[in-house]
């Protein structure tokens, strides 16, 4: 699964490399080193014409590349209250054309999610004693941004505010890091971008055959401070290896 990440990009920066025509954000982004479910995150979508005044499209109809910022955990357009999102924050690419809660997402609101990279608990088995989770983090090695693959829904509250959430699709982890984590998001490349985000492509097949995983050797992986357990704790610090010496030898130098 995935269940924190960081996104720390600034806001043109975004803009420039989804090549977004409406920013959408009411307020700045600030740097997150430790985005978990619930909070407000970046994210990149393309939607059509509405009836609501919200809504952002061209005269001619066209859909729109948006940067919004939506709350991390899916709520589906029939859910009671924001509950369940705490419960929807992945999405697995196996099934998530067929599931009920994301089958119309799938096909109809997808979205990019940028991230630097993103954390896993790698959990170590010792005789006699209790488990322990070392965290790592987890990035492209030519430090581009991850576009993970993620779908978006807009839930009205009874009060009639709209509340846009998402989930991130995650697949099986490629070989290097399955060693970690047996899942991992799932990431799509640049050359897709406009295909992942086009409202008009609907058939379940055809958006299928945009996800692949990504390739085996493309991603660095290291241990990082157990600081990022907590939420309350964020900053750059998060994501800075940990020196050597600093965990202990069944960790270093035997995953990769």
């Amino acid at each position: 699964m995935c269940g924190r990440y960081a996104t720390a990009r600034k806001r043109q920066e975004l803009l420039d490399e989804f090549q977004v025509r409406l920013d959408a954000t009411d307020d700045d982004l600030e740097a997150d080193y430790n985005v978990a479910p619930t909070k407000q995150v970046p994210a990149i979508i393309e939607r059509r014409p509405r009836p609501e005044p919200e809504a952002a499209a061209d005269a001619d109809g066209e859909a729109v590349r948006q940067l919004r910022t939506v709350r991390w955990g899916l709520v589906p357009f029939w859910a009671k209250d924001l509950s369940i999102g705490s419960r929807l924050i992945n999405a697995r690419v196996e099934t998530a054309h067929e599931k009920p809660s994301f089958r119309k997402a799938f096909a109809q609101r997808r979205c990019l999610l940028p991230a630097d990279g993103y954390f896993e608990w790698y959990t170590s088995e010792t005789t006699g004693a209790k488990p322990s989770k070392q965290p790592f983090f987890i990035r492209p090695k030519d430090g581009t941004i991850m576009a993970m693959a993620g779908l978006y829904e807009r839930w009205r509250s009874p009060d009639g505010e709209w509340v846009w959430s998402c989930t991130v699709i995650t697949t099986e982890a490629s070989d290097d890091l399955g060693r970690i984590h047996d899942r991992m998001p799932m990431i799509v490349p640049a050359e897709r971008w406009d295909a992942w985000l086009d409202p008009g492509l609907t058939r379940p097949d055809e958006v299928r055959g945009l996800l692949v995983p990504a390739m085996t050797g493309t991603m660095d992986a290291y241990p990082v401070s157990k600081a990022v357990n907590n939420v309350k704790n964020n900053g750059s610090h998060l994501i800075q290896p940990l020196p050597d010496g600093d965990i202990s030898g069944e960790y270093s130098g035997t995953l990769f």
